[in-house]
């Protein structure tokens, strides 16, 4: 069997199409395009090239962005502040607090600051909460694992009654896809570094969601023939034959994986593309809620 690959660049390029055409409808009633305002703390290499790409996306769909950058050494209030200067910003209707911030800084009481209605990386507790409540809804859901359910779609699998392990339980991306697989009727297993045989429990997946940070961790013998695979991960690894001395790579072994898999997605482009785009979907939500009331 040979995988069919989930192109994340592809679905992210047909979505980025329909929230440019919405974007352009709303500047045309609202009179001011909407705006994503983005707190970047420190000088890491990682999180400036992130914030530079998510300026671009917000270029290509007509999404002004507009970014507080502060040196590593600011305090805690200094960075509570220019969350506080875009909450109160009407012309910014969503906000991204770029993570990681440096160890001084208080990451949840910063995410606290975000005004709910501006939460459009859908990770301030509240809207977490709300993920994981029977009868509620979050104002916006997490960008990537938003991405992920996306992607799984995009197979044709019926979420539904399938069996589901996510590896990996971050606020950012474990904990809140499994919350939305489970959301989506899938009964849902959640691996991390206390569980016991991961192997044994992947081979049972249909659909495996895997955000653990580690090199090429699942392995092609790991995963259920025909399984729909989605790897989160963006790992660095040294390659003397590539020009930059080395290369990304997942959190599964593709080579391995895409001999057994039904569905799999590539690292680069697969999820990280997603990423974006639903950020971009969620600003453009909260740019039409502010006029909407």
């Amino acid at each position: 069997m040979t995988a069919t690959i989930i192109d994340g660049r592809a679905v992210a390029k047909r979505l980025q199409g329909e929230i440019k055409a919405s974007a352009e409808q709303y500047l045309a009633s609202a009179g001011s395009a909407p705006g994503l305002g983005v707190v970047l703390v420190g000088d890491d290499p990682a999180s400036a090239m992130y914030v530079r790409m998510k300026r671009r996306a917000c270029e290509r769909v007509g999404i002004i962005s507009e970014a507080q950058i502060l040196p590593s050494a600011s305090t805690q209030e200094q960075v509570e502040a220019a969350v506080r200067g875009f909450n109160a910003d009407p012309r910014i209707h969503g906000i991204l607090v770029q993570l990681p911030l440096p160890d001084h800084i208080d990451d949840e009481a910063v995410l606290n600051e975000i005004s709910l209605a501006k939460d459009v990386d859908g990770i301030h507790p509240s809207n977490l909460g709300r993920l994981g409540m029977r009868g509620r809804e979050p104002t916006f859901t997490p960008a990537t694992p938003t991405g992920c359910m996306i992607l799984i779609e995009e197979t044709g699998m019926a979420i539904e009654g399938a069996r589901a392990v996510v590896i990996g339980r971050s606020n950012i991306v474990g904990l809140p896809v499994a919350l939305m697989l489970t959301n989506a009727n899938a009964t849902v297993t959640i691996c991390h570094s206390r569980t016991r045989d991961i192997p044994g429990l992947t081979r049972e997946a249909d659909i495996l969601v895997a955000a653990v940070g580690r090199p090429e961790f699942v392995k092609g013998d790991w995963i259920k023939p025909g399984a729909v695979v989605i790897d989160v991960g963006s790992n660095s690894v040294p390659d003397p034959a590539s020009e930059k001395g080395y290369r990304y790579v997942g959190d599964v072994e593709y080579a391995s994986a895409a001999d057994v898999a039904g569905h799999i997605t590539r690292v680069p482009g697969g999820v990280g593309p997603m990423t974006i785009t639903m950020l971009l979907s969620n600003t453009l939500k909260a740019a039409y809620n502010s006029i909407e009331g």
